[in-house]
């Protein structure tokens, strides 16, 4: 593709280029005829010679290369031309030649330029108007005025699209840019969406798994009761596990409103929400942690990506819990207002949860969950508690229909 492009940009700027050298050696040509052959039975004009053809090819021939010196060229064909007339050749067919250098300086020169080689072009050609024919004279000077003038306007015109077309161009190329860091915005969005997702998933759940293998080859032996528990555990967390990662790869394959479909139907792969608040809280109890869960004020039903933001926040908040201070004893508040859902995790741990952490920093966990919170225009703060342990609280506005 970058080949074709390079190709056909190459093809694009060298046509106008190879255009002009045929129309200049075509022009001497045409116009060498004409003068071969025009009558003058009347002596109006002086006798052809080759000098005049000379001329001739001095006025076209530089319009070969009118686009790169515009103009060097028009200095040089009004020259001639000027030398042409002077020596009284028929003056007709070199009007042509500076005629067109005339317009390429106006379609690509400034305007204060233009205004100056328009007096002398003008001059020039007023001047050739002398060896008009008998009579003609008067329509003859009304004409090459009329000439410059159209020429200067047409070439000006010419000159302002192509600027016009220039500034489109760099306007394009912007916006093609633009787009394609949007579009590299969002992938990123998208990926670190996908990696936040796939964290509160597996953290989770592999970290129940952990504690409950562990606590099942400890007793394996001495209290199989315990340890059939344990497994049982462990399957329901490796089953909602893949049934969540299964919500997942259906989000990512055939968009979100198929997985809504999916909640609507019952579906038990549907988007975790605060219904499965009590099923979190035994899940972590089984690895070893107590948790108590509070519902305060006047519950109402949440948006989904609210309560799945709600939800996944507790939930890496009690992995925590799980993974730094496994014996310690947690509460989970829920309390619903006016205008938001407010959510405050404590255990009381005699570490921070996440080590080294203080109110100002955070792991991964917590920024996961403060981006998470901050698509809903909510909040995180995450510390360590007053009287030990660690502490996380959020807050999510809800807005809701009276």
């Amino acid at each position: 593709m970058f080949a074709q492009r390079t190709w056909g940009g190459a093809v694009r700027q060298a046509f106008p280029q190879v255009a002009d050298i045929v129309y200049a050696m075509v022009s001497v040509g045409i116009m060498g005829t004409m003068l071969r052959n025009w009558p003058n039975s009347q002596g109006y004009w002086r006798q052809t010679d080759v000098w005049a053809y000379v001329l001739l090819a001095l006025v076209y021939l530089p319009l070969a290369v009118r686009r790169r010196a515009p103009l060097t060229v028009l200095v040089s064909t009004a020259a001639c031309t000027l030398c042409y007339f002077t020596l009284g050749y028929y003056h007709v067919v070199v009007v042509c030649g500076l005629g067109l250098a005339f317009y390429t300086v106006a379609a690509l020169c400034p305007r204060r330029v233009v205004a100056k080689c328009a007096a002398g072009s003008l001059l020039v050609l007023l001047w050739g108007t002398r060896l008009a024919e008998p009579g003609i004279g008067p329509l003859s000077v009304v004409f090459v005025t009329v000439t410059v003038a159209v020429l200067w306007v047409t070439g000006d015109r010419s000159r302002r699209l192509a600027e016009r077309g220039e500034r489109l161009a760099v306007l394009s190329e912007q916006l093609r840019l633009e787009q394609e860091e949007k579009a590299q915005r969002a992938v990123m969005a998208e990926r670190m969406s996908i990696a936040r997702e796939l964290h509160d998933v597996v953290a989770h759940h592999v970290s129940a798994i952990s504690v409950q293998t562990g606590l099942a080859g400890y007793v394996f032996t001495s209290d199989p009761g315990t340890a059939r528990e344990a497994l049982k555990t462990i399957a329901g967390s490796a089953h909602e596990a893949m049934a969540e990662m299964r919500r997942m790869l259906v989000v990512l394959r055939e968009g979100t409103e198929r997985a809504q479909e999916e909640e609507g139907t019952g579906d038990h792969n549907a988007s975790p929400g605060l219904g499965r608040l009590d099923q979190l809280a035994r899940r972590v109890e089984a690895a070893g942690v107590s948790v108590e869960v509070r519902i305060t004020g006047a519950p109402f039903a949440l948006p989904p990506g609210v309560g799945l933001c709600v939800y996944r926040v507790i939930q890496e908040a009690l992995t925590n819990v799980m993974k730094h201070a496994p014996a310690a004893n947690a509460s989970v508040t829920v309390h619903y207002d006016e205008a938001a859902v407010r959510v405050r995790v404590v255990d009381d741990g005699q570490k921070p949860v996440l080590a080294g952490t203080t109110a100002g920093s955070a792991g991964h966990g917590l920024i996961g969950m403060r981006e998470r919170a901050g698509i809903y225009g909510g909040t995180v703060t995450a510390g360590p508690g007053p009287q030990g342990g660690f502490e996380v609280e959020l807050t999510v506005p809800v807005a809701r229909d009276r």
